[in-house]
């Protein structure tokens, strides 16, 4: 909205005299909205975003255009942008009935063109964007995003919109097997490592168990974890007759992530906290 003040003035005989000061406010047909589906990300995670563009007036707005920053902040005296538009994911609704695809274009902004506002309508637009390597991966790392309504007949209006960096552990687990080649009674070894790529460690009361059924079963098994011996059942459950292997819940734990960020491009570069566990045993 625009509050707008006019004053007039009256002369006579080469005098002036000033009339008071009138005072008037002209409400703006158009309001914009735009919220996040997620509450956080992770790195590599995905955004979607929903925009709604409220007509409250008598009259259609057409051609308008949605400019997204899709986060850029300036680094190093250059410009950067956390997210990646994700091809192909443009919605766009009117008082929730699905219109035909708008023109998307991505440069440096992404804008969202061909949009129009029926009176007293609601246009929804909905898209997604991923976190890369511009997003702070760290625990107060956010993602300021802008997107701004502009077109004929209207002043441009930017809704803002912040999402967190996710407080919490990201694990992954990956599995070898040495040797890959064994003579029968032979001894062969299984190495896991879990990797966790969040900002938060992986503690006892996440209760991480790691199982597997091996195959072929191993008889007379060895565990440790990093390193250290393990034995059963104060740190794992086994059945030689099943092959079922599974850790006590608890008994493992991850350090969190630290991160590194590239000085001259910016970029965040993970480094995960990991640790490893091995089961060795006869095939």
């Amino acid at each position: 909205m625009a509050i707008f003040y006019n004053q007039a003035t009256l002369s006579y005989n080469g005098g002036i005299v000033n009339s008071n000061i009138t005072t008037g406010e002209i409400l703006e047909a158009l309001s914009v909205t735009k919220t996040a589906a997620a509450d956080s990300y992770s790195p590599n995670s995905e955004i979607t975003y929903i925009v709604n563009i409220v007509n409250s007036g008598n009259t259609s707005f057409t051609g308008l255009s949605i400019s997204d920053d899709l986060g850029a902040y300036d680094f190093g005296g250059s410009t950067v942008q956390p997210l990646d538009y994700v091809n192909g994911s443009v919605t766009y609704f009117v008082n929730g009935v699905l219109q035909a695809d708008p023109t998307v274009t991505v440069g440096d902004d992404l804008v969202i063109s061909g949009i129009n506002v029926p009176a007293n309508s609601v246009a929804t637009v909905a898209y997604t964007a991923k976190a890369n390597a511009f997003a702070s991966p760290e625990a107060d790392g956010v993602i300021n995003n802008a997107a701004t309504v502009s077109g004929a007949g209207i002043t441009p209006i930017t809704a803002e919109e912040s999402v967190s960096a996710a407080g919490a552990p990201l694990l992954a687990i990956s599995k070898s097997l040495t040797p890959t080649t064994v003579t029968e009674n032979g001894q062969i070894t299984y190495t896991f490592v879990i990797s966790n790529n969040g900002n938060e460690p992986a503690v006892a009361n996440d209760n991480i168990v790691v199982s597997d059924t091996f195959d072929p079963i191993l008889s007379n098994i060895s565990v440790s974890y990093n390193g250290v011996a393990w034995s059963s059942p104060e740190n794992y459950n086994y059945d030689e007759a099943t092959g079922a292997f599974s850790t006590l819940p608890g008994e493992i734990t991850v350090p969190a992530a630290s991160y590194v960020r590239d000085a001259v491009t910016g970029e965040w570069v993970v480094i995960p906290g990991t640790v490893t566990l091995t089961v060795s045993g006869t095939v």
